[in-house]
């Protein structure tokens, strides 16, 4: 238990500095990328720190592992350096037993980083996201033209010429409604549909159905049973990173019934646990690398940190964008960088210096 304070005595400094410079940088590389724009509409000083300001978290985030790498790698790396890995090895205290604690700062920092992300980084992202559209005056509009929506799994098919945002009203609208088995049980069709808060209520409306043998066409009486959420009909569908992990699972069960394109949707669900674990995985390489720089330590391990930390964005950006595509499973998608590089730093440990 001494040695075990001892090492979390060392780390800690260095990586509160490390992350400290790491989210500093990340910041104001968002700011730089952007601050031409703030210049061209004159936007306040006030206004520009507040947007740095919800960047914060956001950058926390993306800070963490890297940082975690370089100060578990740079403090084990001092350590074999100043001849006090020999020591603790000669004394019969095996390299993993030693490095436990930063095994288990890197579960912790993980789970931390799970809820931190839900409730801390969604929301002030988003804030962000809209404070700086609103700054630079990037109008977005939501709405959507030519519109074939599945819903309550198949059974409804909408079939919409536009929908109209700023109304939330629906024009040309065809309902289509079938069994379970495919069967045509009806067809509505309105010249438009208006959302109440609750329900669309048609405007002169005209339903065909079978009655008998024969199809019946009559005006159609005033209903509520048509629930469908306007935002299904939206052009701009919600993004799963402006919502917390739960949300984006009923976010995917909405897309799905609705017959929508959800395979992007569950991939970034699945990323959202698997981009968690990082810090955890980041722990097992930088323990396997600790101990193999005893000269220019500072900078062989930043350097590790940057290359590795590199390879490890590139991996996981080019397996969600498969992912996303459908080439490969969602759950693949999110999880084989984190699999990969975890069995990487475990056959690296193998051959640490003991």
């Amino acid at each position: 238990m001494i040695l075990d304070r001892y090492l979390v005595r060392q780390f800690i400094p260095v990586f509160v500095v490390v992350v400290s410079m790491f989210v500093m940088l990340l910041s104001l590389i968002d700011l730089f990328s952007n601050l031409w724009r703030y210049l061209n509409y004159e936007v306040p000083l006030s206004q520009i720190l507040l947007v740095c300001y919800y960047y914060l978290p956001k950058s926390l985030s993306y800070a963490t592992p890297i940082s975690l790498l370089f100060a578990a790698a740079y403090t084990l790396g001092d350590l074999y350096a100043r001849n006090e890995l020999t020591s603790i090895f000669s004394s019969g205290i095996p390299f993993w037993r030693f490095s436990i604690s930063l095994l288990v700062i890197g579960a912790v920092v993980s789970v931390f980083a799970f809820f931190f992300q839900d409730y801390v980084v969604v929301p002030t992202f988003k804030k962000k996201n809209d404070l700086n559209s609103q700054l630079l005056h990037q109008q977005v509009t939501e709405d959507n033209s030519d519109i074939v929506i599945k819903a309550r799994n198949g059974k409804l098919i909408y079939s919409v010429d536009y929908f109209d945002d700023a109304s939330t009203s629906l024009n040309g609208v065809s309902i289509i409604e079938q069994s379970e088995t495919g069967e045509f049980l009806s067809l509505i069709r309105a010249s438009r549909a208006i959302w109440t808060g609750e329900y669309w209520s048609f405007s002169n409306a005209i339903i065909y159905s079978w009655e008998g043998e024969f199809l019946r066409v009559k005006t159609m009486e005033a209903v509520n049973a048509y629930r469908e959420h306007p935002e299904i009909f939206r052009r701009r569908a919600v993004k799963a990173e402006d919502l917390p992990a739960r949300d984006v699972a009923g976010l995917v069960r909405d897309l799905r019934s609705a017959g929508l394109p959800f395979i992007g949707a569950l991939a970034d669900y699945y990323h959202r646990f698997s981009f968690s674990a990082v810090s955890f995985v980041v722990m097992i390489l930088s323990i396997s690398m600790g101990g193999r720089f005893k000269k220019n330590i500072l900078l062989m391990s930043l350097l590790a940190s940057l290359v590795t930390t590199v390879v490890f964005y590139v991996m996981e950006m080019i397996s969600m964008m498969m992912a996303r595509l459908g080439y490969i499973p969602p759950i693949v998608g999110a999880w084989f960088p984190i699999l990969f590089f975890s069995a990487v730093g475990m056959l690296l440990l193998q051959s640490a210096k003991t």
